[in-house]
């Protein structure tokens, strides 16, 4: 694992875990040559675990085809040095197996599952749904509750429920209450993890039992976003506030539009050329932009 992660059972994929891009060319095809310099650079500057395919990959946009070749390309990439997770889950429950076995078969290390979003599955069949992707493969789950997105909320009994399956063993928490994620804490098993779905919500998620966050901002401030995860995980409560507090207008900056249109602006100007984003999302607009950029290069010393 790279330095600095935490190897406790609570943050089975280290504690920052970067949710990332997928490069385009010029055409919109898929760059994978950038691709694996990404996972390198990430690996390398703070982030203890990669995740490929989620929604700041441009997944709705992605071919199946698509998804496995990226999945292959991160593997080698990171070489062993970091796990990858693989996101497989959608709406569709057999679609969600057969990319999950897929992505096992190319050596993942983890998977994340979205609620199914549109068909607003009841409790007991996002039980049925979540159970039968863990089934279908040996590799531990992320359960990924984001129900500004999916309009429907993965509630705490369920996930109590669902934490008793020996393969489900954490929740990306996008629920945005603070007040749920400490309510979770409290009710589920204590070697089940909870990320922080959201940058700005990690310190606060932190403070009431998460283990880490799974990240956007990270591309463009990951050692600082490690040094602050790993200051709230040691109990170093004004160190943590402090890089928490300077890094808010990045976590800010990163939504200014629809994510991940501000995080491509900003690393193509800070990196590599990303190229746009596929429809229907746009490039970011120049002020978008220059307002992130100028925001990363205030923490870039801390």
């Amino acid at each position: 694992m790279p330095t600095g992660t935490r190897t406790s059972i609570q943050a089975p994929f280290g504690a920052v875990v970067t949710a990332m891009i997928t490069p385009f060319d010029s055409d919109g095809s898929v760059q994978y040559d950038q691709f694996h310099r990404l996972c390198r650079f990430l690996i390398s500057h703070g982030s203890d675990a990669l995740l490929v395919t989620g929604t700041t990959g441009e997944s709705p946009t992605l071919t199946s085809s698509e998804k496995l070749a990226l999945y292959a390309a991160a593997v080698e990439a990171v070489d062993g040095k970091a796990p990858v997770i693989a996101g497989t889950g959608t709406y569709d429950t057999r679609a969600s197996i057969e990319a999950s076995k897929a992505a096992a078969d190319l050596g993942v290390d983890g998977l994340l599952a979205v609620t199914p979003y549109y068909s607003k599955p009841s409790q007991r069949m996002l039980i049925a749904h979540f159970t039968a992707i863990a089934d279908a493969t040996d590799l531990p789950v992320i359960l990924y509750n984001i129900p500004g997105r999916t309009a429907r909320l993965i509630e705490i009994p369920t996930l109590v429920e669902l934490a008793q399956h020996p393969r489900i063993v954490a929740t990306k928490d996008a629920v945005g209450d603070v007040g749920f994620s400490s309510r979770t804490r409290q009710q589920v098993p204590e070697d089940f993890a909870i990320y922080s779905g959201d940058d700005s919500m990690t310190l606060p998620i932190m403070s009431v039992g998460g283990c880490g966050v799974v990240s956007v901002a990270s591309h463009l401030v990951g050692p600082q976003i490690n040094a602050m995860v790993m200051a709230a995980g040691s109990g170093d409560l004004a160190e943590a506030t402090r890089l928490h507090d300077a890094l808010m207008p990045t976590f800010e900056g990163c939504f200014l539009e629809p994510n991940p249109v501000p995080l491509k602006g900003a690393m193509s100007a800070l990196w590599e050329p990303m190229g746009s984003p596929r429809l229907p999302l746009l490039p970011a607009l120049a002020e978008t932009t220059a307002t992130l950029v100028a925001a990363v290069g205030k923490v870039q010393s801390l």
